[in-house]
């Protein structure tokens, strides 16, 4: 982590975890053992049903409330979808697009683009995933494949509004299986990622950008993982369920850097 040039975010994604009232349960009993006086910036990502529990029950806190996805159009005939007006008026500030399980589903690098605009036009502060396969990683495609990713969900993304963007890597054979890269893997992933923006928009606003690890990030191995220079906070998956854990990895966010 980097204080001193960009915020340290953890975010957690519920995924199809919790109903509303679980929700209203699990945020009450968050409120109280948050840490005072935190340095980091926190937020749920949430499924699209417990937004508005969610918010009601973090009204008088600092913490951020996200969705899991959004369309990337206003309105119209999408069945099903969510707008990021929509998830604004509902009261988000975050919202995840491009998780590689949607990826799986079908969704290009034309359709997270797509969302990566709508988010910003409605004024949602994008988290946008990126990550490799271990088939990938072991044919030393990983770099390459990364990259891609990062270029074509930033097309058209000008240096106004690329501050604003939060990037998460992912590691898909990371995430849901207990499996996590080292940290040093992470780093030099994180640190690659942080290059390739520098080449997009120069050294200033890539110092700027929130690079966050997921992959498996938990209470046990938060510190040694958020320790790195260029891992600027987590996107937390199964660990964000549990209150004490995931207050835990607050703590480890929470660490002196130099």
């Amino acid at each position: 982590m980097n204080r001193k040039y960009r915020k340290t975010i953890i975010a957690g994604n519920w995924k199809m975890n919790k109903t509303p009232s679980q929700t209203k349960e699990f945020m009450n009993e968050f409120k109280s053992m948050m840490p005072k006086g935190r340095w980091c910036d926190v937020a749920f990502c949430v499924p699209a049903v417990c937004i508005p529990a969610a918010v009601r029950a973090m009204r008088e806190t600092r913490v951020g409330i996200g969705a899991e996805n959004c369309n990337a159009n206003a309105s119209g005939a999408y069945t099903g979808e969510i707008a990021a007006n929509m998830l604004v008026d509902a009261g988000c500030k975050y919202v995840i697009v491009g998780h590689s399980e949607r990826r799986a589903m079908g969704e290009t690098d034309m359709d997270v683009n797509a969302k990566v605009k709508a988010a910003l036009q409605a004024e949602l502060i994008p988290i946008l995933c990126v990550g490799e396969s271990l088939e990938q990683r072991e044919l030393g495609l990983m770099e390459d494949w990364i990259s891609m990713q990062i270029k074509s969900g930033l097309n058209g993304i000008g240096e106004d509004k690329i501050r604003k963007v939060v990037i998460a890597y992912e590691p898909i054979w990371a995430i849901g299986t207990g499996k996590t890269a080292t940290p040093d893997q992470a780093e030099d992933v994180c640190r690659n990622i942080r290059t390739v923006i520098r080449k997009l928009y120069g050294a200033k606003i890539a110092r700027a950008v929130s690079i966050l690890y997921g992959g498996s990030m938990n209470e046990k191995n938060a510190h040694d993982l958020l320790a790195q220079p260029d891992i600027d906070g987590g996107l937390i998956g199964g660990a964000s369920l549990v209150p004490a854990k995931m207050v835990e990895i607050i703590h480890a966010a929470n660490q002196p850097t130099d």
